[in-house]
């Protein structure tokens, strides 16, 4: 009796081992990443990470009707018992609730070095990488230069805009009321709409719209302009407000981050390092994405212009995630919600 007590003693404790060293040396080489970048872009990306570390990386996509919202939100849902170990936002924004939730913790990577700070928490909550523009596709030879042109009277019921309560057209309106203030916001937004501007379901279809000469401009992001322009579509891209003094346009980088109580924290931040390397830069340059590169120095295709290049409006993505947050009634009334 005492030999089989003894036997299956000595079983369950080999079975034990067994259990950890195969699930512990998984753990060792493994890191889990939320994504909400478009996942064309991002796997490739990740799968470079792999190639370089040995390192499997289990990827969960936003889906493109959760987009920005979907890996967030779920985030947030897991909070008490968290499941990733990255966060890879599309923009800076939805990185800074997170914070504001105690989801994400910091880390300040060593590739970090050289991202102008505009683009990246003072704590090392998140920080920013290949960026995209918000821009004018134009369809006219006539070329608005501002946003302002939404409320000339000139360009009444040829334009047209993504829906603000989603994706980056809702960051860019917080910017607006975190630089001109509540009052003036809602007078731009007020008179956008009694110029009659038409909103889209995404930057996407606002593209299209212009480049099928519906409506003669549309605030889109840098990518949906340039790969329509590479498309050999009749239309140009226009940087708004860089002129002396002038608002600038909003940029708006992918955001790495790492999160709190992760199972892989230390391989979640080796992938950090790589999002953040000019190499993965010079990646998302090239490829369709057509992201703007954050690190001096890298190189770019002729029609990715250098940030250096771009008067960019200066906010703080905090202030940003906070009023985001703030006007969505106001932005659901707007919509007619």
């Amino acid at each position: 009796m005492k030999r089989l007590l003894l036997l299956s003693v000595v079983l369950v404790t080999v079975g034990f081992i067994v259990w950890w060293l195969i699930t512990g040396s998984d753990n060792a080489r493994m890191v889990v990443v939320y994504v909400s970048t478009d996942q064309v872009f991002s796997e490739p990306v990740l799968r470079d990470f792999e190639k370089e570390t040995g390192i499997k990386v289990r990827a969960v996509y936003d889906t493109e009707e959760t987009k920005s919202t979907g890996a967030m939100n779920r985030l947030i849902a897991e909070k008490d018992n968290p499941q990733a170990d990255v966060y890879w936002a599309n923009e800076p924004i939805r990185a800074v609730i997170l914070k504001q939730k105690g989801i994400s913790t910091p880390y300040l990577s060593p590739n970090a070095e050289g991202i102008p700070s505009l683009f990246r928490d003072s704590e090392g909550y998140w920080t920013g990488f290949s960026a995209r523009a918000r821009v004018l596709v134009v369809s006219s030879k006539d070329v608005p230069g501002s946003v302002m042109d939404y409320t000339n009277a000139k360009w009444r019921n040829q334009t047209v805009i993504a829906n603000p309560l989603f994706g980056t057209t809702t960051s860019w309106v917080a910017a607006l009321f975190t630089v001109w203030g509540d009052e003036k916001g809602k007078e731009f937004m007020r008179k956008m709409k009694e110029n009659a501007v038409k909103i889209s379901t995404s930057n996407g279809e606002s593209t299209t719209l212009v480049v099928n000469k519906e409506f003669t401009f549309s605030l889109v992001d840098s990518d949906d302009s340039t790969n329509a322009i590479r498309a050999g579509k009749p239309v140009r891209q226009i940087y708004p407000d860089q002129e002396d003094g002038g608002l600038g346009c909003l940029i708006l980088p992918n955001a790495a981050v790492l999160i709190k109580g992760g199972p892989n924290p230390e391989n979640g931040k080796k992938l950090i390092d790589h999002l953040l390397s000019p190499e993965t830069e010079h990646r998302l340059a090239f490829a369709d994405a057509a992201q703007i590169p954050l690190h001096e120095g890298v190189e770019t295709p002729p029609d990715v212009r250098k940030i250096g290049e771009i008067k960019a409006m200066k906010i703080d993505y905090g202030a940003v995630a906070k009023k985001l947050q703030e006007i969505q009634p106001f932005l659901k009334e707007w919509v007619g919600y």
